[in-house]
């Protein structure tokens, strides 16, 4: 049975509610917990993530490596909603950010590491619990015209957490009850408020 979607709200020109994670595969509280929260303008989506992590770690600094092999918070978008063509967006405990966009073929999805996210920015910062990341992602690389009040997109904010001596958690906002993330039918949506 799949989940009912669900829906994050994003405000014009300040953060929404923040939403929490649960994991992955069985849809309860992660081991550590994770918050994410949305705000939009005119030009940007902002994203802000609230990691709890009793070490935060992480080696890569180049950009586009292959992030998802440490600790990572992720980003995937689909502006258009078909599950055809979406967008990923990663960053590091460092800071470090690798952005991709998947398309659907045959075999699965094709990971087009060329893409850019032209303007994309990130800040992280450590906290006396964890660490923080917050992301601004220009919706001119994304899409050809902004959103507008009203819209909705399908998106999912994920976290991979590979505290050293245990397994690696994955969890998620919407989770897709697999073991990955790419799985665009079990997206939740992004809602544009005023």
């Amino acid at each position: 049975m799949v989940p009912e979607r669900p829906v994050l709200i994003t405000e014009f020109g300040r953060f929404g509610p923040s939403a929490v994670f649960a994991e992955n595969l069985s849809g309860q509280p992660p081991v550590q917990d994770t918050e994410v929260a949305c705000a939009w303008d005119a030009t940007a989506l902002r994203v802000r993530f609230a990691c709890t992590d009793i070490e935060p770690w992480a080696t890569i600094t180049q950009r586009d490596g292959p992030l998802w092999e440490e600790e990572v918070v992720e980003v995937f978008l689909d502006p258009v909603g078909d599950a055809e063509v979406y967008f990923e967006i990663e960053v590091n405990p460092l800071g470090t950010l690798l952005d991709l966009v998947l398309r659907r073929s045959r075999s699965g999805y094709k990971k087009d590491f060329a893409w850019d996210c032209e303007g994309l920015k990130s800040s992280v910062e450590r906290t006396a619990t964890g660490w923080n990341a917050e992301l601004k992602i220009p919706f001119g690389s994304l899409i050809p015209e902004a959103p507008r009040v009203g819209s909705e997109w399908r998106v999912n904010f994920a976290r991979i957490d590979r505290p050293r001596g245990r397994e690696r958690e994955l969890s998620a906002w919407s989770p897709t009850q697999l073991g990955t993330f790419h799985v665009p039918e079990r997206f939740g949506v992004l809602r544009f408020v005023g």
